[in-house]
Formats: C-alpha cells, sequence, structure tokens
C-alpha cells in the first residue's frame, strides 16, 4: 500500500484556514496517525510504503518527481521493483474515518481488476487506486481524478469511511458524522469542530 504525505507545515492548507495555527499540526498528525492505524491492521495489506516530500519519521521512501502523482509513481516504481509478485494500491494519507473492515473489502473487490479506483464521497476525487501484479499503476490524482481514473479503472463499492477524505472543515465534520478514529476524535468536540 501506497500512502503519500505531504510536510508539515504544508500538509492540509485548506483546513489550516480553519484552525488555529497552533492546532494544524496535531490535526494533521492525528488524521495521519488514524489512517495509518487502520491501514496496518487491513488484512489484504502485505506492507505499507510511505512516500514523503522530505525525510522524516515513518517516511518509507522520498519522492523526486514533483507533486502527489509523481510521489505515486516513484512509489510504484520502488514497490514494483521489490515486490515483482504483488498488486499495489495507492491510498490518500486523509481517511481519518477509515475501517480496516472496509478497505480490506475494497481490496479485495479490486483485485478482480487489472485496475480499480474507490471515488471520494462527493464521486469527483478518488481516494484509492489499485493495480494487479504487472499493471502499471497510473495515478492521476487532483481536482476531478475519479473521471480520470474512470478512463482506465473500474470503479469498486466502499465503505464511508473509505471515501471520506479530509481537506476542509465541512470535510472533518462529515468524517465526524461516519466515525473518527481515536486519535483525531480526541482533539475534536462533539460536533466534529477543532477544539481551542
Amino acid at each position: 500500500m501506497l500512502v503519500p504525505l505531504r510536510a508539515l507545515p504544508n500538509a492540509k492548507s485548506r483546513l489550516a484556514e480553519s484552525v488555529a495555527p497552533e492546532l494544524h499540526g496535531d490535526l494533521v498528525e492525528a488524521i495521519r496517525a488514524d489512517t495509518l492505524e487502520a491501514v496496518h491492521a487491513t488484512p489484504a495489506v502485505a506492507r505499507v510504503v510511505v512516500i514523503g516530500d522530505a525525510p522524516g519519521a515513518g517516511i518509507t521512501l522520498v519522492q523526486t518527481s514533483a507533486g502527489l502523482n509523481g510521489a505515486l509513481r516513484d512509489g510504484a516504481t520502488f514497490a514494483a521493483e521489490q515486490w515483482p509478485d504483488d498488486g499495489i494500491a495507492a491510498l490518500v494519507g486523509d481517511l481519518p474515518a477509515l475501517r480496516a473492515d472496509e478497505l480490506d473489502a475494497a481490496l479485495r473487490t479490486a483485485a478482480a481488476h487489472e485496475s480499480a479506483f474507490v471515488p471520494d464521497a462527493p464521486g469527483t476525487g478518488t481516494t484509492l487506486l489499485a493495480a494487479t501484479p504487472g499493471t502499471v499503476l497510473d495515478p492521476r490524482f487532483g481536482t476531478g481524478s475519479a473521471a480520470r481514473h474512470a478512463s482506465i479503472a473500474t470503479q469498486v463499492e466502499a465503505g464511508a469511511g473509505l471515501r471520506t477524505d479530509v481537506d476542509t472543515a465541512d470535510d472533518l465534520a462529515a468524517a465526524a458524522l461516519v466515525g473518527l478514529g481515536p486519535r483525531t476524535r480526541a482533539l475534536l468536540g462533539s460536533d466534529g469542530t477543532v477544539r481551542r
């Protein structure tokens, strides 16, 4: 599983607009920790490659190509060289309501297709892109990525936690309705807003 993470303080800049500056880093780290905890608990995930735009704790690979798609291409090349008999999946790192069982189900469904993806809750973005062994992972993330991925991959159904990525305060409130992981939940009020 490839998980790209942008270094702080630049990560989640839209979310930073709605929280106190001193809480932004803690919130981003909590969201990432909850996401990665669910990934590590997923039976269908053999290993996790964390790709960063700068060295840091927990980073497996520092990207040399620009942008999110560049990071995922770097990660896919690395994974294909290290484990050529395994499929490759890319997951966004901002899914604080993710549950291991729903990720496991989506990955097992995706394995029946050469390339598959899961759209986000609005249906315009992408949270997961997967490719079977020997199939090149072709990431096309960014605004409107679901349509781009639909032209090269099969859409698979997934639970709400896997579809609810967080870029804004409204996204965070939506994730709270789904059910946040413990680290993110500890920073929020009962209404899904950040405690100040």
